[in-house]
């Protein structure tokens, strides 16, 4: 009898080490089923929308950089020291409340505003970093806006930056937004947006 015990307290170790892993394994289990809250996969479908239902939108619009007077819509809201003599104004930020008009009249109908930032990113040339959103108040875009991230190369003809993404009727949309300078004097700078871009 003295003889067996030691047989089998190896056995009832490597027992023990199995109802663990294996309770490990269930806690994992179990805890991957709760955590379903933080991730799911979903078929397009399931949200009512298919392939065949993805269209392309191209807006037209006028957009208003005042940047002093009484209407001013563009404040510096920040800059560094050597901003000041910078030919191209590094470092400095400005955050904007635009308005997007029908025509290149400021008093011509708004169709919504550019809302955000944007910063002198380039110490060679007069080029943006471009954070915005066009938040759209007309018709059946009323209440929608497609979001900028990107380059702005001012004195270039045309520059183009890509929309990242929206809302309401632009959820999951991609596109491009195409900027041409219309005019620009030391009050307001006029840019005409041409901006097209996929969504459902």
């Amino acid at each position: 009898m003295a003889n067996t015990f030691p047989k089998i307290l190896p056995s009832f170790s490597s027992l023990v080490f199995i109802i663990m892993i294996l309770t490990v394994a269930v806690a994992v289990t179990t805890s991957a089923k709760h955590d379903s809250f933080f991730h799911e996969l979903l078929f397009p479908t399931e949200l009512g929308i298919s392939q065949q239902d993805e269209k392309l939108t191209h807006l037209h619009f006028f957009f208003h950089d005042i940047v002093s007077g009484t209407n001013q819509t563009a404040v510096r809201v920040a800059a560094a020291p050597s901003s000041e003599t910078s030919p191209t104004g590094f470092g400095s930020v400005v955050m904007m409340d635009d308005p997007l008009t029908e025509t290149a009249d400021r008093s011509s109908k708004i169709v919504g505003r550019a809302q955000g930032m944007y910063g002198s990113a380039s110490q060679s040339e007069l080029g943006l970093l471009m954070v915005m959103s066009f938040a759209f108040t007309e018709g059946e875009y009323n209440g929608s806006s497609l979001s900028v991230l990107g380059r702005n190369t001012v004195e270039s003809a045309v520059r183009e930056m890509p929309i990242v993404g929206g809302s309401g009727v632009f959820r999951f949309c991609r596109g491009y937004a195409q900027a041409k300078t219309h005019s620009i004097d030391e009050m307001e700078a006029v840019v005409e947006y041409d901006v097209y871009v996929f969504h459902y």
